[in-house]
């Protein structure tokens, strides 16, 4: 990953993330689509790949193996959290 490229990962990246993971994503002449549709955010795509965390290639969006990791992290995170009172 390069780690250079991207300081932080943002609620909005970590929702793609979601959704490539999901398979709702796909990349179409160098755009990132949603369900069909281009992302409101037209930066989120190249930056995710530029971070190593989706592999920008034609066709349907894949994550790559710290794009997954990364997912992984947050979900362990997650049920780590005290429940609310």
């Amino acid at each position: 990953m390069d780690t250079t490229a991207i300081t932080a990962i943002t609620p909005r990246d970590r929702a793609v993330l979601r959704a490539v993971a999901a398979g709702r994503c796909e990349y179409a002449a160098g755009t990132l689509l949603v369900d069909g549709l281009r992302c409101c955010d037209q930066f989120v795509g190249p930056r995710l790949a530029r971070a190593g965390l989706i592999a920008a290639r034609p066709g349907p969006a894949r994550l790559t193996d710290d794009g997954r990791a990364l997912l992984a992290a947050d979900a362990h995170d997650a049920r780590a959290l005290p429940a609310a009172a």
